[in-house]
């Protein structure tokens, strides 16, 4: 009986440790880890191509293992071939024969109707993932360069502050979702964050702005390699910025505020 007492308290705990959650757990969920016998065969991102429609992946700026060990080749390329794959082509049979069809992405997510679970989701889903793509390169520099490294001084006070305001607000996102860096409508920076595929370009968002760096906080974007760890990868993401392409997409943000296209 006390066998049986010990093995019912022990199977208790094992649940606890697994589905309790603080700062340093979340939840679990299935991973498609290769079995012993399994080879795992990594293909290239030059093989992966959306269905006919209105929307294409974007072209991979680098091979599956080229942000190793921070991001490993087989998160990557199940990321980008399973995940980011599916969001393009239900976004194309979403807006087949409707308004959105030959619409620019950033257009649509500012116009649609967030009841649209379908065209909300795989948009966003879209969108989102593109810009995390070009978020990160095997080149990444350790800080930011050129415009957006006097307005990130600026605005956050330092690059140290700025790190840690980031960070902080990535590890407090519960549950799914994203990380974002903004260009307000005043054409300051702001750090915020958005739940499962929305984005600071859509009518909900609490601080509407326009995107230059993103990252991903959904768990298939850094299980495999971190687990629970989410601050590990966080961190990581740091050390891959493109900050030549943020600085990029700053001064184009900036412009678009200028002339008042937001």
């Amino acid at each position: 009986m006390k066998k049986y007492l010990l093995l019912s308290v022990f199977f208790a705990a094992s649940l606890c440790l697994f589905s309790c959650k603080d700062d340093n757990l979340i939840e679990v969920v299935e991973v498609p880890l290769p079995t012993k016998d399994e080879k795992v065969l990594i293909g290239s991102p030059l093989d992966v191509k959306a269905d006919p429609g209105s929307f294409d992946v974007l072209k991979l700026p680098y091979a599956y293992d080229a942000l190793a060990p921070m991001i490993r080749s087989l998160t990557l390329e199940i990321h980008y071939s399973k995940h980011y794959l599916g969001y393009t082509n239900n976004l194309n049979k979403a807006v087949a024969g409707t308004a959105y069809e030959n619409m620019p992405i950033e257009e649509m997510l500012y116009k649609l109707d967030l009841n649209d679970a379908a065209l909300r989701n795989n948009a966003g889903g879209y969108y989102n993932h593109t810009l995390y793509w070009k978020s990160m390169s095997p080149k990444g520099k350790s800080e930011p360069v050129d415009t957006i490294a006097g307005s990130i001084k600026k605005d956050f006070g330092s690059y140290a502050n700025f790190t840690t305001q980031f960070k902080n607000k990535s590890m407090k996102q519960y549950g799914s979702g994203w990380a974002w860096l903004v260009v307000d409508k005043a054409g300051k920076l702001q750090i915020t964050t958005t739940d499962n595929q929305d984005n600071p370009l859509m009518k909900n968002a609490l601080v509407p702005g326009l995107p230059i760096m993103v990252l991903d906080l959904w768990e298939h974007s850094y299980y495999l390699d971190y687990q629970y760890k989410k601050k590990n990868y966080v961190d990581a993401f740091f050390k891959i910025i493109d900050w030549d392409k943020v600085n990029e997409n700053y001064k184009a943000a900036l412009n678009k505020v200028k002339n008042k296209q937001f």
